[in-house]
């Protein structure tokens, strides 16, 4: 790496560092002012609130990473313009990649660290910190009701397309792995009903792998007319067919962007989209992962035609335009990620194709300027 090019990258480094500093104080200091208080209430010592934070530090840094990388570049390029340095630097006989190779290195090096991160770090640090803060949550509930009646969630519904079984509870403890009010319909391969088993409650056996319902009925339907032709009571019935995992069932009552690259992986192995239109929305998240490293490109290819543009124009000029450009990513990104979740394109498309139009854009006006 010649003087040129170190210069401009511990410039830009030092800038960016600050820039990560800043940004993940800011979202620190907002994810304090949510929830320390509920960790004091939950009776959690600093120790266990330090620690909790220092699992979800790593969860910050998709969000992080390309925004400091924007504002690092436009700051070091905005300054080198106002200073007619990249000026002088062109009129030296060099052209833009010449002189911002630097910086394009700085941005693949982050988009490989983006790579791993997301691959290894990241999905333990949202799976842990969540599991911290829920355990606080479950243990401070388990002083003050029963057993039972602790982590309820209430109306849970799971569609078991491939089994063709339909749940429904009227509430489920995730303390407990134990369901109340709960309905299960099965069907066959037309959708018509053939049984049903209702009953005040029931639980699933994690060492057996299967459910077991309690005070209920088994219904049995004539699948041509819809009509019950037998019914049987029952005070204890194991159903060894019955092996719908609740931790899927819990998984898929939450949002996919509070979800692990890990858990939207098993969750679509074990229901893919093509079988739960559910599902769309959790391969669109899990794809938009994937993709989200090259994002760090997008940014380079975005903020260095604008910080650079025109020897007559004010600085802040390109930065605006630089700042719209990049909110304009956000947008169409939006955009494709409803539509795939309506399943209105693929997947993949929703996920790849915002990310490889805004880094064409930024390719078109980079060359305008070189």
């Amino acid at each position: 790496m010649r003087l040129l090019d170190r210069y401009l990258f511990i410039e830009w480094l030092k800038t960016f560092i600050l820039a990560m500093a800043a940004t993940l104080g800011v979202l620190l200091l907002e994810d304090i002012q949510d929830d320390l208080e509920d960790f004091f209430r939950w009776g959690a010592t600093s120790a266990d609130i330090i620690r909790y934070y220092a699992f979800l530090i790593p969860s910050f840094l998709p969000t992080i990473i390309p925004l400091s990388l924007l504002i690092s570049l436009l700051f070091v390029l905005g300054n080198l313009h106002r200073n007619n340095e990249i000026v002088a630097m062109r009129a030296s006989g060099m052209n833009l990649f010449r002189i911002t190779r630097s910086l394009w290195l700085g941005g693949i090096l982050l988009s490989g660290l983006m790579f791993y991160l997301n691959a290894q770090l990241i999905p333990q640090s949202v799976e842990s910190s969540r599991t911290i803060r829920e355990n606080f949550r479950l243990a401070d509930e388990a002083t003050k009701r029963a057993a039972k009646d602790v982590g309820i969630v209430p109306q849970l519904g799971f569609d078991n397309r491939a089994d063709g079984r339909l749940w429904f509870m009227n509430r489920f403890s995730e303390f407990t792995n134990d369901g109340f009010g709960v309905s299960v319909y099965q069907r066959d391969e037309a959708g018509r009903e053939t049984s049903r088993v209702m009953s005040r409650e029931a639980y699933f056996d994690e060492t057996e792998g299967y459910w077991t319902f309690i005070e209920g009925r088994e219904f049995t339907f004539d699948p041509d007319s819809g009509e019950a032709i037998r019914s049987l009571v029952f005070d204890e019935k194991s159903f060894p067919d019955y092996q719908e995992d609740p931790t899927i069932m819990i998984t898929l009552n939450k949002r996919s962007d509070d979800l692990s690259l890990f858990e939207l992986k098993e969750l679509i192995e074990t229901i893919p989209p093509e079988d739960n239109p559910r599902m769309h929305s959790y391969a669109v998240r899990y794809q938009t992962i994937l993709a989200n490293p090259f994002s760090c490109l997008v940014v380079v290819g975005i903020a260095i035609p604008f910080a650079v543009a025109g020897v007559r124009t004010n600085p802040l000029v390109g930065v605006t335009k630089a700042g719209g450009l990049f909110f304009a990513y956000f947008i169409v990104a939006s955009i494709f990620r409803m539509l795939g979740e309506k399943d209105t394109i693929p997947v993949n498309i929703a996920a790849w194709a915002p990310i490889v139009l805004m880094f064409l854009v930024g390719l078109v006006f980079f060359k305008r300027v070189s």
